[in-house]
């Protein structure tokens, strides 16, 4: 099994973040404006291309939700690699900056698409990190484009 890590601080109470990883509207702010709950704790992200058309697309459930401390998404559809993995998010707040340490884990095999998700994931953690501090992220398709993938 192989993860993908990072860390990154962000100046806002921990509650602020917690909700934006936590809710569709949080998630939409930051990820995918294309995200919609399907079920209580289920969610459905699409990616698309800034003229609609569809890149790509995940379901996953809010698997583990520890009120400002952590969340953990369980994906159950979307690329073959991303089935039963775990996205984490812990928490922690450090005087005026919430740390959060992310994980895309439970790959099967390190695979070149994982090494574009380490990226596009960095990118994601920078856009979650605007929208908690000015209220405005980079969601897909404002996001910013890495290689020819996206």
């Amino acid at each position: 099994m192989a993860d993908i890590i990072h860390r990154i601080g962000i100046k806002a109470p921990v509650t602020k973040v917690y909700d934006a990883v936590a809710t569709a509207q949080g998630v939409a702010g930051w990820w995918t404006r294309d995200t919609t709950e399907t079920a209580a704790g289920n969610l459905n992200v699409r990616f698309r291309h800034s003229d609609g058309t569809q890149i790509g697309h995940m379901d996953f459930e809010i698997a583990r939700s520890e009120p400002n401390r952590e969340v953990r998404w369980r994906f159950t559809d979307g690329p073959p690699e991303w089935i039963g993995t775990d996205a984490t998010f812990q928490l922690t707040q450090d005087g005026d900056m919430t740390i959060v340490i992310f994980g895309h884990r439970n790959w099967k095999e390190p695979v070149e698409f994982m090494a574009h998700c380490s990226m596009k994931w960095a990118t994601f953690l920078l856009s979650l990190r605007q929208f908690v501090e000015t209220g405005k992220g980079k969601p897909a398709p404002e996001d910013l484009k890495i290689d020819n993938w996206n």
